[in-house]
């Protein structure tokens, strides 16, 4: 399967800003990329690629005052399957982490292990050990918050999503990663492209956010906004949370004017159109 992913994001800037974006495919995918992932800016400016702490390929620019149009676009390999499952993957005591798995069983800028602790152990402190528990901490998440995009706040954070009852993929993403990290399972936060591919249409399209919880000495996707297996995800970043991930981190100020994403299926002969 070919799977045609980009977006075009315009910023107005009162006066020359600095950018840093992370808007690349994750340099995991690269070998699935046919030919090469274009970047441009109007009106064209100089920029330079990066990999952040995290891994993920960030993109340094500075933004000229006024109007300023980011556009990227890829076509990528895919399997064409689904989110896999895996049963039998168990939890690893914290003894016996990689030491690179330590980051991510603590509390970070929206995701307050200390407010939620309790909660976690009271929910899930009684279920088996392993995928099935992490599955449970999805379920609940998904059917505890109601999505509305209305309501979407950046500031929200995992217990006052758990308060509020609703929220967008992030805190959907937020919340379901500090119940694992109060239970001692690393959990990190992923920021991606998630088309419409196997279930009905998406529109407006835009990226979405999930995570990846680390059983058996692996890392596995679970999706607690879709809470069903999905395919086509593309990363493009991961961190504790949604700070660590910003599509565009601006040093200063600007008004966003456009945004559009798309991700969608293409033929194998429309793959360099």
């Amino acid at each position: 399967m070919l799977i045609r992913c980009g977006y075009e994001i315009t910023l107005v800037c009162q006066e020359a800003t600095a950018l840093v974006c992370l808007l690349s495919i994750h340099q995991e995918r690269a070998d699935d990329i046919c030919g090469s992932e274009t970047f441009s800016t109007t009106p064209s400016v100089p920029t330079s690629l990066y990999s952040d702490p995290f891994g993920s390929r960030a993109r340094r620019l500075v933004a000229p005052a006024g109007a300023l149009t980011l556009s990227g676009n890829a076509t990528v390999k895919d399997s064409g399957l689904p989110d896999e499952a895996f049963r039998h993957a168990r939890e690893v005591p914290v003894q016996d982490l990689p030491d690179a798995c330590l980051t991510w069983l603590t509390g970070s800028r929206y995701c307050e292990t200390d407010r939620l602790s309790q909660i976690a152990w009271d929910l899930f402190g009684h279920l088996p050990q392993g995928w099935d528990r992490v599955q449970a901490i999805c379920d609940f998440v998904h059917d505890h918050l109601h999505f509305d995009y209305l309501k979407a706040r950046a500031t929200r954070t995992a217990f006052e999503a758990y308060e509020e009852r609703v929220g967008v993929c992030r805190d959907y993403a937020h919340l379901a990663l500090s119940f694992c990290r109060c239970l001692n399972i690393p959990a990190r936060y992923v920021n991606g492209h998630l088309g419409d591919i196997g279930v009905p249409v998406v529109d407006p399209m835009d990226f979405s956010a999930w995570i990846e919880v680390y059983l058996g000495g692996g890392w596995y996707t679970f999706d607690p906004r879709n809470n069903r297996p999905r395919i086509g995800r593309i990363v493009i970043a991961r961190g504790r949370d949604a700070a660590d991930v910003p599509l565009v981190n601006s040093f200063g100020p600007h008004v966003l004017q456009t945004f559009r994403v798309w991700t969608h299926e293409v033929a194998d002969q429309d793959a360099n159109s």
